[in-house]
């Protein structure tokens, strides 16, 4: 099957891994004398004398069939069971519960959730429990993708193996006996009010039902399908939703109140108590089953509390319907209701077996029930069915295929799809069942002679054409060459979720954004799109030293989510690259130093980028205040050609000690706004014959002026003699005014065409000493 395009998950038997479990008759259960919730049963397990067994669950009782593991048995989780002794009494075995036997919790009837399930009383003592529970079998596990939800119903997997097998499938129906003494219609009438919410719904009556539990060979169905037990009513309604893939509803028909029901769109605001207990507030996007005033079901998704059947139901009014699947997925998704039902509407259900399931499960309900059909269907709408015809050529089918089919071949393939055909020379006409939904195309065609030709048996050929060159984009290339710098720096990357909590998301905002928030995230921690990288980085870091590596040097490249006032508009999207440093940049060791990172080593990465970029001479750097997760002192503001880029500085230690950090240093860039900037690049120039000469000044100025200003003045008035401006000092401190800082720089000047005279140099210098004067109020020193 997983070669047609169904796959196969998994095969395993029921009862893999437990043995020596029995059917076991209770004769004797009496309290223990040492305890007050533990009683000693003697049990008949087939043998020569009853087994004594000490049982702790509270419904533990006489004369009843129970599962019993005897002595050496292996039970779910492979527990092996042995003789022992609790509180001083012989225990030989152990009474199970059907969690012992490895069914999940939410699958066992509620009767016997909290306590040992009862066997049927004709089952035979000693004889092995798991052909009693359906168990002595292998369950196939298929995985359903959402085109084939034809596949979601046994009839249609049997179909789909049938295809496979070549055998036609054959199913047992029910014959629905009538009591003409009553007509439905006559009980209850049902009106839609806009045909495209419902284009079918009917409603059939059973009366006189009893309500009680479903026979064992119902409820193990069910329970290996992964459906809780509920009575034989709403179980004959699961079962026929895994037989025919078709959802039904029944209501209990004296809680109705009135005599008819109409199916419309909810009211803004009106409310229902689903069968969950949770009152829920509708909107106009869903369809509500009601009595004409007020609401009973939320259509295809859940039934209501109010006309739910229970214990003293002894009239059903049985619903099988067609629902439209936006409205159905619409409302499943807003109270977070998925469920069997509402996934099948979603998809698709075969329209033309809405009437044989409706009929199929109300004699099953009164087969079950002791009750009684009322005579007819009451029908509000009914959805016309129009033949899908789907032309084909055996050319057609070849070409694409690449296959050399002959006429036979195809026409088998057709046969054992359950397609019927006509043939006109090579050119098919294929009648489409309503069961398959999902063919309504020549490539849908294509699709079904290549799944049951066999995938594996297709040619396998080389494309042909001729092949272009690849290469990198730009774009691609400076995003290379980034991370190599990077990682050539010491820097290691790293990939963050993208999803963060709402309060990390505006952290670190370079614009001012609305957060794009999930409506069903999977956790807490997960509920927003990320509008910053360095939130996730600063998790890296506590990650790593919280586990003693506390040197660490990330980075990070990946898209942040801004989001306008428009609620229902996509986020914008910009890629952006993000570093985050912690700790010691450089260890002590016999010939180095500890250098612990600060603001100028994570600035001399940046510069080194730029670098490779050619935009050094277009990047300035700008005190800034405005990121209140950073350090308002070490924080710049990175400008290119005056336009914000990013940021760079310390995290404020408020911040940092949030994230369980001493301390950090980040920045972040937004790397789409630089890869799209205009460089200037970079101009070679012939190395100089004639030499450089160097003067070195200090100065002394208010401490608030930047380095970077007093460079620019420098640069500005050196003119062309000047070539480079270095600072080697920077002092504040013993015989410093306060409020003043002393600054110490090399000058490089060179004439590429002649060799400076020391009037020439002498010239420049005083050009840049005025300068400082009268722009920096400079003390030259």
């Amino acid at each position: 099957m997983s070669l047609t395009g169904i796959e196969v998950e998994n095969v395993r038997r029921l009862d893999e891994g437990l043995k020596k479990i029995v059917v076991g008759f209770i004769k004797d259960c009496r309290p223990h004398p040492d305890s007050d919730h533990l009683s000693i049963c003697q049990v008949d397990v087939g043998e020569a004398e009853p087994s004594q067994i000490i049982c702790g669950a509270p419904n533990v009782q006489a004369d009843k069939k129970v599962i019993v593991a005897l002595p050496g048995a292996r039970i779910a989780g492979n527990i092996k069971i042995k003789k022992g002794k609790m509180r001083g009494e012989v225990s030989n075995g152990m009474i199970c519960s059907l969690q012992e036997l490895g069914i999940a919790d939410n699958v066992v009837p509620k009767a016997y959730s909290e306590g040992i399930f009862f066997l049927p009383d004709d089952s035979k003592v000693g004889m092995s429990v798991f052909p009693i529970l359906g168990m002595d079998d292998s369950m196939i596990e298929l995985s359903i993708t959402p085109n084939r939800a034809d596949a979601l119903s046994m009839r249609g997997t049997a179909f789909e193996v049938g295809a496979v097998y070549r055998q036609k499938p054959v199913f047992t129906d029910k014959k629905v006996i009538e009591d003409d003494s009553a007509a439905a219609d006559q009980l209850i009438q049902v009106m839609v009010e806009d045909e495209a919410d419902a284009p079918t719904y009917k409603i059939r009556m059973i009366k006189d039902v009893k309500i009680k539990e479903s026979p064992l060979w119902l409820q193990n169905r069910l329970i290996h399908a992964g459906i809780r037990p509920i009575n034989n009513i709403v179980d004959v309604t699961n079962y026929c939703l895994l037989e025919f893939g078709q959802p039904m509803h029944a209501f209990d028909y004296d809680k109705i109140q009135t005599v008819k029901i109409v199916v419309r769109r909810a009211n803004a605001g009106e409310k229902l108590v689903t069968l969950d207990g949770e009152q829920r507030t509708l909107t106009a996007d869903n369809i509500l089953i009601t009595n004409g005033e007020t609401p009973l079901a939320l259509a295809g998704v859940m039934g209501g509390l109010d006309s739910e059947i229970t214990e003293k139901t002894t009239t059903v009014a049985l619903e099988s319907a067609v629902f439209d699947p936006i409205s159905i997925r619409k409302t499943a998704k807003m109270f977070n209701l998925r469920s069997e039902s509402s996934s099948r509407f979603e998809k698709g259900i075969n329209v033309a077996t809405v009437q044989e399931a409706c009929d199929f499960a109300g004699a099953m309900m009164a087969e079950l029930s002791g009750g009684t059909v009322v005579s007819k269907t009451v029908t509000a709408t009914s959805m016309k069915l129009k033949p899908v015809l789907v032309k084909i050529t055996l050319a057609k089918i070849n070409r694409s295929l690449g296959t050399t089919l002959t006429i036979e071949q195809v026409n088998e393939i057709f046969a054992a799809l359950g397609f019927k055909y006509d043939l006109n020379h090579d050119q098919y006409e294929v009648t489409i069942p309503p069961r398959r939904w999902d063919i309504a195309i020549e490539a849908d065609i294509l699709e079904e002679v290549a799944r049951i030709y066999g995938y594996d048996r297709l040619p396998s050929t080389l494309p042909g054409g001729q092949v272009q060159p690849g290469s990198l984009t730009k774009s691609q290339q400076l995003m290379r060459a980034t991370k190599t710098l990077l990682e050539g720096s010491g820097l290691t990357e790293a990939i963050s979720y993208a999803l963060t909590t709402e309060e990390k998301a505006a952290h670190f905002l370079q614009k001012e954004s609305f957060p794009t928030v999930l409506q069903f995230p999977m956790s807490e921690e997960r509920t927003t799109m990320r509008m910053n990288l360095i939130s996730g980085l600063l998790d890296d870091l506590a990650y790593n030293v919280s586990r003693k590596n506390e040197n660490i040097a990330y980075y990070e490249v990946g898209r942040v989510f801004y989001q306008n006032k428009s609620a229902d508009s996509l986020p914008i999207e910009e890629n952006h690259l993000a570093i985050a440093v912690t700790g010691n940049w450089q260890e002590k060791d016999w010939q180095t130093i500890k250098q612990p990172v600060d603001f100028f080593v994570i600035k001399g990465i940046i510069e080194n980028l730029f670098s490779m970029y050619g935009l050094t001479n277009q990047i300035t750097y700008q005190n800034s205040q405005d990121y209140p997760e950073m350090h308002p002192g070490r924080t710049a503001r990175i400008l290119l050609d005056g336009e914000n880029i990013g940021f760079i500085g310390q995290v404020h230690p408020i911040t940092a000690k949030k994230y369980g950090l001493e301390s950090a240093f980040v920045g972040e860039l937004n790397i789409q706004q630089i890869f799209a900037a205009d460089r200037k690049g970079i101009i070679y120039k012939e190395v100089s014959k004639y030499p450089a000469v160097k003067r070195d000044i200090a100065l002394l100025v208010d401490e608030n002026i930047t380095n970077q200003s007093l460079r620019s003045g420098i640069h500005a008035a050196g003119g062309r003699l000047l070539h480079r401006v270095e600072l080697f000092d920077l002092y504040q401190g013993k015989n410093i005014e306060k409020g003043k800082k002393s600054l110490a720089y090399t000058l490089t000047f060179m004439d590429p065409e002649t060799t400076l005279t020391e009037e020439e140099i002498n010239q420049a210098l005083n050009k840049i000493q005025k300068r400082l004067r009268s722009d920096f109020s400079a003390e030259i020193r």
